[in-house]
Formats: C-alpha cells, structure tokens, sequence
C-alpha cells in the first residue's frame, strides 16, 4: 500500500463530499485513520441553509443517531470484561418483569447480535404517553429468541436499562466517565447554534442540537439506542481498539480477544450480518460500498452519520454528515461513494 504525503491525494475523496454538499447535507466532517495514526481530516458546509448557519470545523459535534448503540455495545462489553455481566445468561435477573414470560431467554449476546426477538421500534405518535422504557421492556416478541436477526432499537433500550441498574448510575453518567465531555447527551443551549441541523419533522420544527429520534426525544434524549452527540475524532477513537485488537496492535479499553469477538459473526443474516454491536460486512451493497474487505465491521445512523473499519487494511473511515436536513432519502450510495473513494486513494 503506497504511502500518502500530500492533501491532494484525498482528491477522490473531496469530489465526493463536495459534490454532495448542499445537495445530501450542509454539513459533514470525515476522518480517515491507518495504523491507529491520522491521515485526513476535513470539514465541509455549514449547520444550516440560513442566516442562522455557521462553518462547520472538524471537532464539530453532529447527533450521532444509532452509532450510539456502538457506546453502549462498548460500555455492556466493558461490564463482561469485569465480570459484572455474561454474555449468555438470560437478563431477567436485571430485568424481572421478563421472568415467567417469552422474554424471559433473552440474554446479553442476542441483544447485542439484535437476535432477542424484540420488535425494531414504533411509531412515535403511538407512544407520545408511555412511558418509552416500559413500552420497550414489555412489548411482544415478534420472533423467539435467537431465531433471526431483527435490528432492533427496543433491544438497546432494553439494554440502556440492563447498564444502568447493573452499574445503578445512569447511561449519561457511564459515557461521561469514559468518553468525557466530547462525547455526550443533550448538549448544553449554548452549544446548539454550533450543532448541525437535522430534520424539520413537522411536530418540533428544525432540529438542533437536540436528538433527532423521536423515542430518545420522548426519553428526555438520553437512551441506549440513539442521542449521543460527538466529533468524528470521538468515533475514531471508539473504533480504534476494535481495530487495533483485529491488527495485532496494542490497546487497552477491552481485553482483546473479547473486542475481536465483538467484530466476528455472531448472528447471519443475508442483508447485513451482525457481531456484537457491530454490523459486519455482507455484501457489496452495503453501505461500506464494494471495496471495502470482507472482514470490515462498521455502524451507521440514520441521521447521516457512519463509520467502517477495514482490518485487512488497518485502516477505518468515519464520516458525519446530517443527511436527514434535505429529507429521509436513502443515505446509502453517499457513504458507498464516500468508502469507494477511500480505497481508491490507497491503491
């Protein structure tokens, strides 16, 4: 792989994002990491389309969306390392309400795979007076445990709620703890203008600065499926020691052969297969685009954001945009386009 000495080799990569600004988003930061080392980084557009816009810069914080369950995913991965949770004992323990009910099987392993059988979500308009955690933990299964994959944002509040009463501290207290101040719920009012628009959705008007996914919104913005905010650095960082343990390099947040089980296959699926957080590449349609290796993990976040690793290579991509600004069209040959043309600057 030839080595990169010069901004202009990341040419492929400018096209992509230029071209897309003001069209998919008007705002995205990408970061480009080989070895654990930074090899690009760069900031396009604005917050928004008004006279309320600002520059974006490459620490600007954007709503993370379902790259969030990557934190969580991270945080229960944690609490196995120090023996505080299993990865295959049934969670009604944690969760009492499940014992004596289909729930009941449902263990930390299938949540994470997204094999629990629970239901993907719900419509917001059905739930605006429950109580979101109480609709999640006790909604029917739509399959039986372990039978087939269902990406499932109820599993991750579900597993918010397993974090929180195993550590009897609050998921934003966990993340403040080992994250920092980067990486965070509900960013303060005086940070928002700074903040990347997303969607008008029609009941809160221009979202900013506060989550866009109406559950975590109903859930004062802190869940464990999305309403994290964070710069593209903070998700390198997540992503490095997943990567650095697949590699042979050092780290030290997880045991390594834990976070390289978290980047195997834990559940088959023909679309997108799953490991332990993560998703894993399947085919050339997915959304790392057909260059990509075939052992590449990666997440995405409906609000435009994404992130994939590529072990064969050493290196991962992160790029945030907030695609949904421009509407809920489908992200997918963006990031394809974006991942491409990483490759294509390596050779």
């Amino acid at each position: 792989m030839r080595s990169l000495s010069a901004a202009s080799t990341f040419e492929a990569v400018d096209d992509v994002l230029r071209a897309a600004l003001g069209r998919r988003f008007t705002a995205a930061v990408a970061r480009i990491e080989r070895g654990g080392e930074l090899v690009y980084e760069r900031a396009f557009g604005t917050t928004r389309l008004d006279a309320c816009g600002r520059p974006v810069y490459v620490d600007t914080r954007f709503d993370l969306a379902s790259i969030t369950k990557l934190y969580v995913a991270t945080l229960a991965l944690g609490l196995v390392a120090s023996g505080s949770l299993t990865l295959d004992a049934p969670l009604s323990g944690h969760i009492t309400q499940w014992k004596g009910t289909p729930h009941e099987a449902i263990t930390l392993r299938m949540l994470l795979a997204h094999t629990s059988g629970m239901n993907s979500g719900a419509d917001y308009r059905a739930i605006l007076n429950d109580d979101v955690r109480s609709f999640a933990l006790s909604r029917p299964l739509v399959a039986q445990p372990e039978a087939r994959v269902i990406y499932s944002d109820l599993g991750f509040i579900a597993l918010g709620v397993v974090l929180e009463r195993t550590r009897s501290r609050s998921l934003a207290a966990q993340i403040g703890r080992i994250w920092g101040g980067g990486v965070g719920f509900n960013p303060h009012e005086r940070e928002r203008l700074a903040i990347p628009a997303t969607e008008d959705d029609g009941w809160r008007g221009r979202v900013q600065g506060r989550v866009h996914d109406e559950k975590a919104y109903l859930m004062n913005g802190a869940a464990g499926h999305a309403g994290l905010f964070a710069g593209a650095r903070d998700v390198a960082a997540l992503v490095e020691p997943y990567l650095a343990s697949a590699c042979g390099r050092a780290q030290s947040a997880l045991p390594s052969s834990l976070a390289r089980e978290a980047i195997a296959c834990a559940a088959d699926d023909p679309v997108l297969r799953r490991g332990l957080g993560w998703a894993l590449k399947t085919t050339d349609e997915n959304s790392c685009g057909a260059r990509f290796g075939p052992r590449s993990f990666g997440h995405t976040g409906f609000t435009g954001t994404c992130v994939w690793a590529d072990p064969d290579r050493d290196l991962q991509a992160v790029l945030l945009t907030n695609a949904v600004y421009f509407g809920r069209e489908d992200s997918r040959p963006l990031r394809a386009a974006f991942y491409d043309a990483v490759i294509e600057t390596f050779g």
